[in-house]
């Protein structure tokens, strides 16, 4: 080998850094991601009813989410109800969150490829 030349090749630290970017720019699982946040939304929601059912709130409390969830009220069964619906709607915002995260990723590399390939083909008629 040549003074000049390295002593590995270049190929071996080019996945070391491809590494990370790559899971940084993968699209995220929208059925995956929908299904956690609603199983957390559903169990969040199932946590705080039931515990407002075994201690009663001085102040503030969950029945105000019986005008947007039908069905729901403090009760045992208000708290499986809500659950259900913290499940649905967990699972509707996590698949968005998802969707939209997946695609404003998708449009930023696509145009900062763009303008790469832009940059470096911009004088390709100069050398003709």
């Amino acid at each position: 080998m040549t003074p000049e030349s390295p002593s590995r090749p270049i190929t071996e630290a080019e996945p070391a850094l491809d590494e990370p970017l790559l899971l940084a720019f993968a699209p995220l699982h929208k059925r995956a991601f929908g299904t956690a946040i609603g199983i957390v939304t559903g169990l969040l929601i199932f946590v705080v009813t039931v515990y407002q059912v075994l201690v009663p709130p001085d102040g503030a409390s969950t029945a105000l989410l019986a005008q947007y969830l039908q069905g729901y009220s403090l009760s045992w069964k208000g708290a499986f109800i809500g659950l259900a619906w913290g499940l649905a709607v967990g699972f509707v915002m996590g698949w968005f969150v998802a969707f939209v995260r997946n695609l404003v990723i998708a449009t930023s590399v696509f145009i900062t490829r763009t303008r790469q390939e832009l940059r470096a083909t911009r004088d390709f008629l100069d050398h003709i």
